[in-house]
């Protein structure tokens, strides 16, 4: 009985340490949320919904709504300005809009990309994903030698003597469509887009791709990844099934394209006959490379996630009047030819002006996030040095301060002759580490786009996810899938 009246008086004991530990380990981390708290409080910014959490529970709120997030963005950079800040638990995050600022920081490479975030890529929930590549690397020289090796890939040369391959691929997204035509049946665009695109870096046939590559679209790239990025929102219940769906998908892209990677480098090793596409001449760059790295592979293959996940657009529903002018355009400068020359695609004046409003509405990535080391002053309110700063694409392309009436859309916002918008406009990044693959995007999209308008009419499901605004715009909520007619033939047809 006394041994065991000592061991109960000894654990007792060691509880009441335990607990008191716990109890001064959260007063500490109260009083550093205090602490930066009183570092940033100065910057305009919502109400917290509590100390500790911040504004994460409003966050919280909007994911489960099914309602996006960055519309929330959108309302407190309209109440707040151009600098607001936003708390989780002891992270300040500063959401920028201002266009000198913008112009500053994303122009000049001694910003360095945000750890916050970038560094929270590298996998997701213990699944490598974006790795080390180059949208994520930290480090300048590490980001350098990617860049390296993928620019002449991505060249504007190269991209011109790709042309035919632009041409092939969406062919055979063209016969797909039409034998969806022939047979009535319902075309999900996203993904049908997203495996062109896939097709042309690597010449996996549009067929093939289809059932085995699991589509990312963008609603469910944002959302797990917001999960992976506020963390605690991982012990819901009801994200498990979710949390598992992205790791498998995860692991399947990863697979796929190490298998693709190394059939086709054993390819070029052994002089065999390989297609002159983007995949053939990264490989043929690395080759040329010194000190290769054991883990370039892997970086490779981050580089492949990375393209797959950027390179995909939403159907483009415009109103009827620019419907028929676009259409128009095609005609004119294309007629009835399968052949589209690099040449047709700089006539086509008025699709590349239906493209970038729509990225403005509705932009491939939401911004970029870069780490401030130094003390910064916007628009008269001093930033202490420390915090990641947020650029918003989505939001300031939605801001009426910089876009007149925003949620119309208007391409006539970006004819040749209208003013250029000053730093507010960046669906792509700005810089030195904007986008590599913006001129393959744009132009792998005026090919399929024109393509798709020369032969077929199309019109969303009835019943599909698009809501009309007061404005009259039109905002995609879950994904594109239309039903497909041969051009000029009728419903009843």
């Amino acid at each position: 009985m006394a041994l065991f009246s000592f061991f109960a008086g000894w654990i007792s004991y060691l509880l009441i340490c335990l607990l008191g530990l716990i109890f001064i380990t959260f007063l500490c981390f109260c009083l550093y949320i205090k602490y930066i708290h009183l570092k940033y409080d100065h910057i305009p910014g919502p109400p917290r919904d509590s100390f500790v959490f911040g504004h994460l529970t409003t966050i919280q709120r909007e994911m489960s709504n099914d309602r996006i997030v960055h519309d929330k963005f959108l309302e407190w950079a309209e109440t707040y300005g151009p600098v607001y800040r936003i708390n989780c638990m002891h992270v300040v995050m500063l959401f920028v809009t201002c266009p000198d600022t913008t112009k500053e920081v994303l122009m000049s490479p001694k910003y360095p990309k945000a750890p916050l975030v970038y560094k929270r890529l590298f996998n997701l929930f213990g699944q490598r994903f974006l790795g080390s590549g180059l949208v994520t690397a930290q480090n300048h020289d590490e980001w350098y030698k990617q860049r390296r090796i993928m620019d002449p890939a991505f060249s504007s040369l190269y991209l011109r003597g790709q042309m035919g391959a632009f041409n092939e691929r969406a062919e055979k997204l063209m016969d797909k469509l039409a034998d969806m035509a022939d047979t009535n049946t319902a075309a999900n665009m996203q993904h049908m887009f997203d495996c062109v695109t896939l097709d042309v870096i690597t010449k996996v046939t549009v067929t093939s791709c289809y059932p085995q590559i699991p589509t990312l679209h963008l609603h469910f790239i944002l959302h797990f990844i917001k999960l992976h990025l506020f963390e605690y929102l991982t012990l819901y219940p009801k994200n498990k099934k979710f949390i598992n769906e992205v790791k498998k998908s995860c692991q399947l892209l990863r697979s796929t394209g190490r298998q693709w990677i190394n059939e086709r480098k054993m390819a070029v090793q052994n002089g065999e006959d390989v297609p002159k596409d983007i995949l053939t001449q990264i490989l043929k760059t690395a080759g040329k490379e010194e000190n290769i790295a054991n883990d370039d592979e892997e970086l490779m293959l981050d580089n492949f996630v990375t393209f797959f996940i950027s390179f995909f657009y939403s159907i483009l529903f415009v109103s009827v009047s620019d419907l028929s002018r676009v259409r128009q355009e095609v005609d004119d400068v294309i007629g009835m030819k399968q052949e589209i020359s690099f040449d047709d695609l700089g006539k086509m004046t008025y699709l590349s002006q239906v493209l970038k409003e729509t990225l403005r509405l509705y932009p491939t990535a939401p911004g970029t996030s870069r780490f401030i080391p130094n003390n910064i002053v916007i628009n008269g309110i001093p930033i202490p040095a420390g915090v990641s700063f947020v650029f918003n694409s989505y939001v300031c392309g939605r801001l009426d301060k910089f876009f007149e009436d925003p949620l119309k859309f208007d391409p006539e916002r970006f004819h040749p002759d209208a003013a250029k918008p000053y730093y507010c406009y960046y669906p792509f990044s700005l810089g030195p580490r904007s986008c590599l693959g913006q001129s393959f995007a744009q132009m792998e999209a005026k090919v399929v786009m024109a393509k798709l308008l020369q032969r077929f009419d199309f019109s969303l499901l009835p019943g599909q996810s698009f809501d009309i605004l007061d404005t009259g715009s039109l905002r995609p909520k879950s994904g594109v899938v239309c039903n497909i007619r041969h051009r000029g033939q009728t419903p009843a047809d």
